[in-house]
C-alpha cells in the first residue's frame, strides 16, 4: 500500500515544483499570512495516492474551498466541470489576470469552475497581490 503521509522530500520536491506558489491561486508562500499545504488532487479516500503526480502545493484556503470537489458548476454555463488539475493542466491554458493584474480570470469551463469553487480571488488574496505588485513580486512570471 502507497505512504499514507507526505514525507519531508515530498513537500520540498512540491515546493520546488510550484515555484513556492499556490498551484491555484499563484500567491507565493514567502509573503503569505495563511498556511500552505500539501493537497491531494485526488483524495485518498477516493483512491488518490500520497505520490507528486496526486499532490499539488496549495494555500491552505483554496484547498479548504476545493474541500473534496473534483467539479463544480461553470458559473456561465450551470454545466458540471472538471476543476483545473496542476498536474495534467497547464494554468495558462485555462486563466489570465485581469487587466489590473490583481484578479484571475477564467478562460475555459475548468478555469472559470476553479475560481468559483477555491474562489482564487477573495479579498485576502486580491489585497496580497495588490501589496506585491508595488515591489514587483507580482503578478509571477509565465508559464
Amino acid at each position: 500500500m502507497p505512504e499514507a503521509r507526505v514525507t519531508h522530500q515530498q513537500k520540498e520536491d512540491l515546493y520546488q515544483r510550484a515555484d513556492g506558489r499556490c498551484e491555484y491561486c499563484k500567491s507565493p508562500a514567502f509573503y503569505a499570512p495563511d498556511p500552505f499545504s500539501v493537497e491531494h488532487i485526488q483524495l485518498r479516500a477516493a483512491g488518490g495516492a500520497t505520490e507528486l503526480p496526486n499532490l499539488a502545493f496549495s494555500r491552505q484556503g483554496c484547498n479548504n474551498f476545493k474541500h473534496m470537489a473534483i467539479t463544480a458548476l461553470d458559473p456561465a454555463t450551470g454545466n458540471e466541470a472538471p476543476l483545473f488539475h496542476p498536474r495534467r493542466d497547464r494554468w495558462a491554458d485555462h486563466f489570465t489576470w485581469s487587466e489590473d493584474m490583481l484578479r484571475i480570470v477564467g478562460l475555459t469551463p475548468a478555469g472559470r469552475t476553479t475560481l468559483s469553487r477555491l474562489q482564487l480571488d477573495r479579498a485576502g488574496v486580491v489585497n496580497l497581490r495588490r501589496l506585491l505588485s508595488t515591489v514587483g513580486e507580482h503578478p509571477p512570471d509565465a508559464e
